[in-house]
């Protein structure tokens, strides 16, 4: 296993923020954290990330040219931006981005009409050649055999079979174009207008090309009600295939076909989502 650094202070994120953003105050600043990343958080002014183990380290230049293809596609909200080159902090890169106005809307509540805006929107992005270099594209479907090799043995018996039939009929569904995919959307990703009008989408570290289905499923946070309201009858059941055998935010863990670094994490992940939604 590869060493992680040690867990950084409150006090290194914002020298880190600091040394980025010399000049701006962090007298407001808040400090969170996702998969993948530290964020200082400056309302208004930008947010600052903070790679959290080496693998996020040595990706984030790519991700940041990502968001620059992506900040050109004309899409209908903001997407951050890059304010600084990415800067190494002894074993960690960092980086800021652009602050994206708005906030998250409470599970189910999102109108199917504005839905359906985003995952259009997403999916009609022309893929420039430079897109296409930049972002994976899981097509080959080495994905299913990662969850059918080192996922459905671990998971407890009463699903196992359930799973493993569930995981096939994802694999075997007829291709489609690959279009972009967010491969994140719901929760606090994408933000909204008090009125409930989308303003913008963050945190494109997982977009890939492949099946825009993937992304109808995760805003499935909305309720699959409003989700088959706003999308295609066809992309709804692909939808619900592809979120069936696991949750399709699990398989989104995988897509990129590399090999899973915490298989136990990973399923006791799982086997929580089977109990709570299945």
């Amino acid at each position: 296993m590869i060493p992680q650094p040690p867990e950084p202070t409150a006090e290194d994120l914002l020298e880190i923020a600091d040394a980025l953003l010399p000049g701006h105050s962090l007298d407001d600043a808040r400090i969170t954290a996702g998969n993948l990343h530290h964020v200082v958080l400056l309302p208004g002014t930008a947010a600052v990330r903070v790679s959290k183990r080496p693998s996020s380290a040595q990706e984030m230049p790519r991700r940041m040219e990502v968001l620059r293809e992506i900040s050109r596609a004309g899409l209908p909200f903001k997407v951050p931006e890059p304010l600084t080159p990415v800067t190494w902090f002894g074993e960690r890169t960092a980086v800021a981005v652009s602050w994206v106005e708005g906030e998250e809307l409470p599970e189910g509540q999102g109108d199917p009409g504005q839905i359906g805006k985003l995952l259009r929107a997403v999916r009609e992005v022309a893929v420039t050649p430079r897109l296409r270099e930049l972002l994976y594209a899981p097509g080959d479907k080495g994905w299913a055999e990662i969850l059918a090799e080192q996922v459905v043995p671990g998971l407890p018996d009463r699903w196992r079979d359930t799973c493993r039939r569930r995981l096939e009929v994802a694999r075997d569904l007829e291709p489609v174009p690959d279009v972009l995919v967010h491969g994140d959307l719901g929760g606090s990703n994408v933000h909204w207008s008090r009125g409930g009008q989308l303003v913008g989408v963050l945190d494109w570290d997982q977009a890939h090309l492949f099946d825009p289905a993937i992304d109808a499923a995760l805003m499935a946070w909305h309720g699959w009600d409003n989700v088959e309201m706003a999308v295609e009858p066809e992309t709804y059941r692909r939808a619900r295939i592809y979120d069936a055998p696991f949750g399709v935010g699990h398989l989104v863990g995988v897509l990129d076909g590399r090999p899973l670094t915490n298989v136990e994490g990973y399923v006791r992940s799982i086997v929580g989502w089977l109990e709570r939604d299945c």
